[in-house]
Order: C-alpha cells, then sequence, then structure tokens
C-alpha cells in the first residue's frame, strides 16, 4: 500500500497532540495515511502499554488513518544508530510516503528531539540504493520522501508555515481524547503529569486557535521545515 503521508511519532499520542487536524483534513481529500509509532510510551506515568495499544488503535480508527504500527522501540532509551534507522527504513520503503510528518526539532521531552532526528536521518538513508533491506523477505526498493516537515509539541516553536484545520478541530480533539489514560479526568485518580491537566487539555484548543487567528482562520496547526516551501504561484498563498 503506497501512502501520501506517514506520520511518525515517538510515542502513541503525538501525532494526534501536533497534526491530527492536517491528516483529518487531508483524509478528507481523498489522501492515503497512516501513522508509525517509535515506542509504546511503556514509561509514561498512566496507563499501561496494552491500554495505550487499545487507545491508539481507536485514535486512529477515530482518524480514519490507513494504518498503524508501531515498532517498540525502548521508551526513552531509542537512540539514532543504524540498527534504528534501518528499522524506520523498511517502513519508508514499505508504504513509499511522498510526506513525512514527525516530532518537533526540540522539545521539552527528550524522545521528541531524538525521534525528530532519527526520523530525518532515516527518509534521507532511505533513499540510497546501496543500503539493502528484506522485508518480508523481498528486497525492498530505495525510497526517499519529497518532504519532511516537522511539527510543534510542547515548546513553543515559530512555525516556518501553517495548514488551515478549521472544521476539523472537533476530531482532533476527539482522537486526543480517545487516550483518555493520559489526558484531563476530573474523575481519574490517578497520579498527575504535565498533560493531565485541565490547562494542557485547553491549551490543545488555544494553541491552535491562536495559530488560527494570525492567519486569518479558525484553527491551524503549525511545521517547520528542513528547507524552503516552495509554490508555483504567489497566488498560492493564502
Amino acid at each position: 500500500m503506497k501512502l501520501d503521508i506517514l506520520a511518525i511519532g515517538a510515542h502513541p499520542d503525538d501525532v494526534e497532540l501536533s497534526c491530527s487536524g492536517t491528516i483529518a483534513k487531508e483524509i478528507n481529500n481523498g489522501k492515503k495515511i497512516g501513522i508509525l509509532d517509535l515506542t509504546k510510551g511503556e514509561l509514561g506515568t498512566r496507563g499501561t502499554p496494552e491500554i495505550r495499544d487499545q487507545e491508539a488503535k481507536n485514535a486512529a480508527s477515530i482518524l480514519g488513518v490507513q494504518v498503524r504500527e508501531n515498532l517498540g522501540f525502548r521508551d526513552g532509551f531509542f537512540i539514532n544508530n543504524e540498527e534504528h534507522q534501518l528499522a524506520i527504513i523498511k517502513i519508508i520503503r514499505k508504504y513509499q510516503p511522498e510526506i513525512v510528518l514527525c516530532n518537533a526539532i526540540a522539545d521539552r521531552h527528550i524522545d521528541h528531539g531524538k525521534g525528530s532526528k532519527l526520523t530525518s536521518d532515516s527518509c534521507f538513508l532511505s533513499g540510497l540504493r546501496k543500503i539493502e533491506t528484506i522485508y518480508n523477505g523481498k528486497s525492498q526498493e530505495p525510497w526517499r520522501p519529497k518532504h519532511v516537515y516537522h511539527y510543534i509539541q510542547w515548546a513553543t516553536i515559530e512555525p516556518d508555515f501553517v495548514v488551515d484545520i478549521s472544521g476539523y478541530m472537533d476530531k482532533k480533539m476527539e482522537s486526543v481524547m480517545a487516550y483518555s489514560s493520559q489526558f484531563y479526568d476530573a474523575t481519574s485518580e490517578a497520579p498527575s503529569t504535565p498533560i493531565s491537566s485541565k490547562n494542557f487539555k485547553d491549551s490543545i484548543q488555544y494553541r491552535a486557535a491562536d495559530l488560527g487567528r494570525l492567519i486569518g482562520v479558525a484553527y491551524a496547526e503549525g511545521y517547520t521545515v528542513e528547507r524552503y516551501v516552495a509554490v508555483d504561484s504567489i497566488f498560492n498563498l493564502i
């Protein structure tokens, strides 16, 4: 199955929190999209890997993505080396995405910055013919995504471009709240974390609203780039 977009996150819920509005919009536009989680989030204070796995499946169903996989890297301890790069390269070559969305270039959680660089490096290496990979007993052809974009997470990073997600904010929030073990629930007796507060839940919406305000729409999601974004005509700019 060839994908238009592969969204990659260090943990289950990274993608939903950061770029699920864009995903929902592009699925509505007929694009084929998949999600790849690098870890099972097993070091998370709340929930368990089993619970988070089911929550990830629920979120994928809400968004309507074509496929979701998890590489099972060690939460907190994966590194940017050949072993981990080759695992991601196999997935990139399997689905041949035109665009890869990945973790913020730097963030509060150490896995986000690590995941960002690991994914970016893997996208480049995936295009090299002399790197040979086997998947399901068959040799894979090289494939390099045309674009790698980094979504914004906990830290406030100035975006290089933003995507209007007006009309998809409810779907974004529904996918986020599929992770009921992780986010705000006034009745929960689980330990408090920085992302389990009501303030954090509210911030998902007001941060998207603020980006939207800056471009004259209701809601938006921001991205940083590794190279200039080009347009065919200045009339394509909104």
